[in-house]
This record gives C-alpha cells, sequence and structure tokens, in this order.
C-alpha cells in the first residue's frame, strides 16, 4: 500500500505540482505578464495577460504541417522532449522549504537538464530542412555557449558561499541552499552574492530566448528562425516550453537568493494557527510569494531589458556574456572563495 501512495504522490507531483499543470499555469501567466508590462512601457495598450493561453489553444486546433524536406519523427517529437525536461527541472527547484525531488547534485542535474531544451529545439530546426533553421540553430548554439558560462559561476558562487557558512566547502544541494536560507536569512542579502544576482538577472533573458537576445528567432532577419517551419500542436508546445522557461529561470533565482522569505512567513502563520493548518497555510501563502517574486524578476530581467534595448547582434550577445556577465558573476565567486 506504501508504494502505491508513493506512486500516487510522484505522479501528483509530475502531472501536477509542481510539474506539469503547475509549469503550464504559472509559464503561462508569466508570458502574459511580461507582454502586458512591455507594451505599457512602450505606452501601448498590449494584449490581455491571458494572450498566451489564447495562443497556445489556437494552435493546438491548427493543421500540423511537416515539410518534405523534413525529417518527420524527430520534426515532431523534438518540441516534446524539450517540454519534458522543462517540467522536470521544476521538480528539483525548491519553493522554500518544499522540494519535490532531492539530491545530493541538484544543481548538477540542472544544469544538464537546461541544455536539453535548447538542444530539442536545434535538432527539431535541424530535421526540417530549412535554410532559414539552419541560420536559427547556429545562432542557438553560440548562445548556449555563451550562457553557459555565467550561469555555472553563478552557481560556484552561491555553492561555495553556502558551503563556507555551513564549513563543507562547496555546496550542489539546492536542498541544502534553501535549508540555509531559511535558517540564515536570504543570500541578496549578502554583499559579496550581489553581482552574482546581477549576473544571473541577466542570463535569464539569454536562456530564455527574449528579447534582445533572441538572434537565433529574429523575426526581421530569419523569418522566426529555428521554428520557421513549426505549425499546429508542434509549434503550440514550443511555444509553452519558451513560457515555461521563464517560469524555470526566474524561480531558480528566487530558490538562489531569496530562499530566506519562506520562514518569516512560517513565523507569522505560527503565531496563528498550528499543526497541519499552518503547515498547508504556510505552504500556500510561500507559493503565491514565490509566484509574486517570479513577475518581479520577470519585469526586471526581462520585460524592462526588452522595453529599454535593441536586438544585439549574435557576435555581442557571446561578448557580453562571456566579459561583462561572467565578471560580476566571477567578482562574486572570488568574494565567496574567501570567506567574504
Amino acid at each position: 500500500m506504501s508504494i502505491f501512495l508513493d506512486s500516487l504522490r510522484y505522479l501528483g507531483y509530475v502531472l501536477i505540482f509542481p510539474g506539469f499543470l503547475f509549469c503550464f499555469i504559472g509559464g503561462m501567466l508569466l508570458s502574459g505578464i511580461d507582454r502586458k508590462m512591455v507594451a505599457k512601457m512602450q505606452k501601448r495598450v498590449g494584449p490581455p495577460v491571458l494572450q498566451p493561453f489564447y495562443d497556445f489553444f489556437k494552435l493546438c486546433g491548427k493543421e500540423t504541417i511537416v515539410p518534405a524536406a523534413a525529417h518527420k519523427t524527430t520534426f515532431l517529437l523534438a518540441p516534446l522532449f524539450g517540454l519534458a525536461a522543462l517540467v522536470v527541472i521544476q521538480l528539483f527547484v525548491p519553493i522554500f522549504d518544499f522540494t519535490a525531488f532531492s539530491g545530493m547534485a541538484d544543481i548538477i542535474v540542472i544544469l544538464y537538464l537546461l541544455l536539453i531544451p535548447a538542444i530539442s529545439v536545434i535538432v527539431g530546426a535541424a530535421s526540417s530542412g530549412s535554410p532559414y533553421a539552419g541560420v536559427g540553430l547556429s545562432r542557438e548554439m553560440v548562445t548556449i555557449i555563451a550562457c553557459e558560462l555565467p550561469l555555472v559561476l553563478v552557481l560556484l558562487a552561491v555553492g561555495k558561499a553556502v558551503g563556507n557558512a555551513m564549513g563543507t566547502g562547496l555546496v550542489f544541494s539546492f536542498t541544502e541552499i534553501a535549508r540555509y536560507q531559511m535558517e540564515n536569512g536570504s543570500l541578496i542579502m549578502k554583499a559579496s552574492m550581489i553581482p552574482a544576482a546581477v549576473a544571473m538577472l541577466l542570463v535569464i533573458p539569454g536562456e530564455t530566448g527574449n528579447h534582445p537576445f533572441d538572434a537565433a528567432e529574429a523575426e526581421t532577419e530569419i523569418c522566426e528562425g529555428m521554428l520557421c517551419e513549426y505549425s499546429g500542436h508542434p509549434l503550440a508546445v514550443y511555444k509553452l516550453s519558451h513560457s515555461i522557461k521563464m517560469l524555470t529561470m526566474t524561480s531558480i533565482f528566487v530558490a538562489l537568493f531569496f530562499g530566506g522569505i519562506g520562514s518569516g512567513v512560517e513565523h507569522l502563520v505560527s503565531l496563528v494557527l498550528s499543526g497541519a493548518a499552518a503547515a498547508v497555510v504556510s505552504f500556500l501563502l510561500n507559493l503565491i510569494i514565490m509566484f509574486l517574486l517570479c513577475v518581479l524578476v520577470t519585469i526586471v530581467s526581462i520585460s524592462l531589458v526588452h522595453a529599454i534595448t535593441a536586438r544585439l547582434k549574435i557576435e555581442q550577445v557571446f561578448k557580453f556574456y562571456w566579459t561583462v556577465v561572467s565578471a560580476f558573476a566571477l567578482l562574486s565567486l572570488v568574494l565567496a572563495w574567501y570567506g567574504l
């Protein structure tokens, strides 16, 4: 019986929360809020916040056209692999003190899994046989390489800062990072972690392929690039994956730098309630706060950057991440390495 109940619980994690259903709703809402905020910053009315939901279901009802030159199986399955990887990532990201799956090397697992959505787009584009998709996938490969270095440096800086405080040297467990912040306060309050937080804010639009780092799609140059041959439900899945990746990257930022907020919520709730009621209320409040922080991070790192900058060329993207952004992350790593 216990094995059956455990199986149901983990199935619920994967399909409902913090898995597919949560990712679907949360990612679409973030995408809608981003589009609305960009429109407001540019003094436009903009689409409704629920527009991504409308677009997704509309695309699902459209005909799926497979190019004659495409490898059909790869072309159709590639979007699903990217979506599955993003849902799995969310299972490892703590919501303050709650984590569906945890381990000693969560951060390493997440780093590997983050590559799968980008690789799935590249494989899908390569299988389409389109020259525009070929240009887009080459740019996407450069963007992956550009973003990977600063992202690794940020994670190393956080892991080293927590490891120094816990006396373990270097921490690769997201669960341990979350627990440390619940007991000692958010890492964003440490001066040495501020450069890493800035670097992570700049990594988010690059990892998600948002403006001005959308060189792989470039509507005016290569006609949506990697996605130019996609239509119907495969295109809907790619659009959904893009929205979910916004949730994934912003929730990782919140878990890395704002993890201590949850302890304050639990303390306040415990003054009013006790037992199971206190646990449920604390969890719901933490979930709401986490999503609101994700919204704030989205506005700062994606919407604001989109509204005030022009799209960068691919060589500018690479240079920006390997110089400016990496320098911020490296500064935090050096400070954390010397225990500052």
